[in-house]
């Protein structure tokens, strides 16, 4: 036999099959709250910096303010995917069908992508109209505008970081997971200020920073 088929692996994961419940639910769920929780952070931190911007600041928050649904809306296609998506694949890989479990990704990133394609093509179209029945106002629209056209850009790597990530909990790797969500919130903090004020690119600084991230 060749060594690496002799060598035991190192454990990279929780084990799901055999570890104990009571233990698996808190490794599992402490990370998972822990990114959800910092996920949120991200419009909370580009609303922090925006409403500091200069003599524009509480038009350009408000403005910002009324994309959020449509970000939501956004996170929401990449749950429904994934929340679908993964639980299947963990049966799957309880099952040891791994070939199983593979297609079931595949089908979810494909599902992702074609997903992304359509949402950006849909809000780029019919940005205004949108942001009007949201509640614009004619001081409001143009900073609305600005941060829903690159944030819409950046569609499809919300969509795959967000709908890829519940797949890396799927299989054990909790943590990981979480430090994924983590370290795009510490980058989005540290960008934030550099493009919005060092940059002066004010709104559109805070959405470059934010699909950058």
């Amino acid at each position: 036999m060749s060594e690496s088929q002799t060598e035991p692996q190192p454990k990279l994961g929780n084990d799901l099959g055999t570890g104990s419940i009571g233990k698996l639910l808190f490794s599992l769920a402490v990370p998972a709250i822990t990114a959800q929780f910092v996920n949120m952070l991200y419009n909370i931190v580009d609303r922090i910096y925006i409403g500091h911007i200069p003599k524009t600041g509480t038009s350009a928050l408000t403005g910002v303010g009324i994309t959020f649904p449509i970000i939501v809306l956004i996170m929401a296609f990449s749950s429904l995917v994934a929340m679908g998506g993964a639980p299947r694949a963990a049966i799957a890989l309880g099952e040891k069908n791994h070939e199983k479990a593979e297609k079931i990704l595949g089908t979810c990133f494909s599902a992702l992508l074609v997903i992304s394609v359509a949402l950006t093509a849909v809000f780029l179209i019919f940005d205004e109209p949108i942001l009007w029945a949201f509640g614009a106002s004619e001081n409001t629209i143009p900073y609305a505008l600005s941060y829903m056209q690159i944030y819409v850009c950046g569609t499809i790597f919300v969509q795959i970081s967000l709908g890829m990530n519940m797949f890396i909990t799927t299989q054990g790797f909790a943590k990981t997971s979480m430090l994924t969500v983590v370290i795009g919130a510490v980058l989005n903090i540290v960008l934030d200020p550099l493009f919005i004020f060092v940059f002066d690119m004010g709104v559109q600084g805070a959405a470059i920073a934010t699909v950058f991230s």
